[in-house]
This record gives C-alpha cells, sequence and structure tokens, in this order.
C-alpha cells in the first residue's frame, strides 16, 4: 500500500485551477492569468491565489494547458551533444531572452554526425510554439513536414537547402577572408586546414572561401585534415599536420573548439610555441579563446546578437504564420591575439 507521502504527492499531482480557485474564492480564470506571464490580475487576487496555490501544493501544467488553449509558451531547442562552449553561450541567450517574452525553453541534444531527421520527427510531437536548431542540419523532408505542421523553425550558425527555414549565420566568407589576409601578412608559407563535418553548411563556406581565397593568391597546396567538429578527431587531425615531411606553419580551423585542442597538440605534444613557430587561428570567438591559456586569435560570431535575430523571426513567425522566412548573417570581426604570428608587414584587410 502507498505511505502517506506517495498518497500526498498524488494528490498535489491531481490538484487543478479550478481547486485553487474554490479555495481562493476567485474565478477559474483568474487563476490561469495569475500563471500566464503579462496578464492581468489586482494584487489582492493574486495574493488569494498565492496563498491557496501553496496551500493545495499547486503547479500548472504547462502542456495541458497549450492543448487546451491550443497556445503553448515552449520553445524547443536542438543543439549538438558535444562539449563546444560556444553552443553554451548561444543556449544562455536564447533561454534568457525567450524567457523576458514568457516562453521556457525544451531542449533535446543529438549526437554530433548523426542524422538529425529521426530526432525531429519525436520533436513534432511535443505541443511547441516554435523551434531553433543551433547547429544541426535539417533535411528539407523535415522542413516541409515543420511547415506542414504550422511549426515555426529558424537554423543558428547553419543553413538549409529548403527556402522555407529562416537561418541566422555569422558572415563565413567575409571572417575567412580577413583570416587569409591576416595570415598571408605574417608570411606563412604552408598552410592547413582542419575541417568540420562535411555535411554542415559552416564547414562547406569556410572551407569552400579558405581554399579558393588561397588560390586566388596563388597557394594551392594547402593540406586538410578532419576534425569533425569534436575534440578527439581535432586532436588526431592536428597530429597528422604536424607530422608531415612539410610542417604546416598556419593551421585554420574550422571553429575555436577544434582551435583550442589544435594549440594544446602543437605544444605540448610537438613542442612548438603558437604565435612564434607556428599561427593556429579559429572562428566563432567562444568565452575560453580570451583566456590567458589559449589566446586564440579568432574571428567572432556574436552569439548575443545571434540570439536576438533567431528570436526576433521566430516571434514574427509565432505572431504571424505567413511571414516570409529570413536568412540573416551577423556581422563579426577579426580578433588577434597571441596564437598567430606578427605580421611581418602592418596588417590591413583589403575587405
Amino acid at each position: 500500500m502507498p505511505n502517506d507521502n506517495e498518497v500526498n504527492r498524488s494528490l498535489k499531482r491531481s490538484v487543478t485551477a479550478h481547486d485553487v480557485a474554490k479555495v481562493a474564492g476567485v474565478s477559474q480564470s483568474a487563476v490561469s492569468r495569475h500563471f500566464t506571464p503579462g496578464a492581468s490580475v489586482s494584487e489582492k487576487t493574486r495574493k488569494k491565489i498565492i496563498e491557496a496555490s501553496e496551500q493545495l501544493g499547486y503547479r500548472p501544467n504547462l502542456i495541458a494547458r497549450s492543448l487546451i488553449t491550443k497556445k503553448s509558451t515552449l520553445i524547443g531547442i536542438v543543439l549538438p551533444l558535444n562539449t563546444n562552449p560556444y553552443y553554451q553561450s548561444i543556449l544562455e541567450e536564447l533561454s534568457k531572452e525567450l524567457s523576458s517574452h514568457g516562453y521556457r525553453i525544451l531542449l533535446f541534444t543529438n549526437e554530433t554526425g548523426h542524422n538529425s531527421d529521426l530526432l525531429m520527427e519525436e520533436i513534432l510531437h511535443y505541443p511547441l510554439a516554435g523551434l531553433i536548431l543551433i547547429a544541426v542540419n535539417l533535411s528539407s523532408h523535415l522542413a516541409d513536414e515543420c511547415k506542414q505542421n504550422h511549426l515555426p523553425i529558424v537554423m543558428m550558425t547553419r543553413k538549409t537547402e529548403s527556402k522555407e527555414i529562416s537561418s541566422v549565420t555569422g558572415n563565413n566568407i567575409l571572417g575567412v577572408k580577413k583570416i587569409v589576409d591576416f595570415l598571408l601578412a605574417g608570411e606563412h608559407q604552408n598552410f592547413a586546414y582542419i575541417a568540420g563535418e562535411n555535411n554542415s553548411s559552416t564547414n562547406r563556406d569556410r572551407e569552400n572561401t579558405y581554399f579558393s581565397y588561397l588560390a586566388h593568391h596563388g597557394i594551392s597546396n594547402v593540406q586538410k585534415a578532419i576534425g569533425n567538429y569534436t575534440y578527439e578527431n581535432a586532436r588526431q587531425a592536428t597530429y597528422e599536420l604536424l607530422s608531415l615531411t612539410t610542417q604546416p606553419d598556419a593551421i585554420f580551423c574550422a571553429n575555436d573548439h577544434m582551435a583550442l585542442c589544435a594549440l594544446e597538440v602543437a605544444r605540448n605534444e610537438f613542442s612548438l610555441q603558437p604565435g612564434k613557430d607556428i599561427s593556429i587561428v579559429g572562428f566563432d570567438d567562444n568565452y575560453l579563446a580570451a583566456w590567458e591559456s589559449f589566446q586564440l586569435t579568432t574571428f567572432s560570431q556574436p552569439s548575443k546578437q545571434m540570439a536576438l535575430q533567431a528570436i526576433k523571426i521566430l516571434l514574427e513567425q509565432i505572431q504571424n504564420e505567413n511571414t516570409l522566412p529570413k536568412h540573416i548573417i551577423v556581422e563579426g570581426e577579426l580578433i588577434i591575439r597571441q596564437s598567430a604570428k606578427t605580421p611581418i608587414y602592418q596588417y590591413k584587410s583589403i575587405l
């Protein structure tokens, strides 16, 4: 038989807004307004509802409410299941800003490199007001299905082939060109690239620009290794590059997460001094990049500005499902620190 504590917990779970209204001596709609962000309730009524809720142990069931009202205050956030600190910064900004608009987040994770379609199929069963994908791919098939289900979606740091899905990205092309200009100013001779996931639009933009812009400057013999945006793969990729007969003196990594790993390998396994013996550059400017241990030269993707843009687009789509998709590019800047050589001549980007 259940003990007293189990019975009490069961009773608390079964308490409804109707019970609270009865004990407080107010209408059920007043209870609903009290638990709705931004709704108007008099202080006298609010006090009665709070006292009754505490007495009964009442907590509103947001999912049940969304099924009744056909309105949800839950925003789904999907991000890769890895340790990239840049995603943590974006998540913090999204959570803080969405909260100010009366929304809460429901977090989903997808293992790096795994097909996200199965996860997306599951997500469609949840009563979400909208969905934000951080560095996660979305097939055209699933994009169309989300549209048919009237689920607003915004992709962050990546794009999809579907023109119907809004996106917010950093300026990959301009950023990589500025990185190349900077490295050329340092008179490097042997260039290398540590790539992210092959199916990532972000990696494709950065890789294609890096190789084509170097070729434009007459440099075509560029080494490449695959890091797949993970610590383990980036470590192996750096080891492979630095073990070559002709060792690269400039390595551009598709993101900071891999660049920080490359710095460790260069120092600890090859006794190289970044900024003197070799230049290592990343992309994102995550919060670890400025740490004294790393001092990573990188191109920034401002997480706060990107989060604000993504939420603005999503809220517009929630309020009006006929809102046209938008593709926003958030400008960043080259941040020069100590992981790269000081240019021989004064660096000034021509872009």
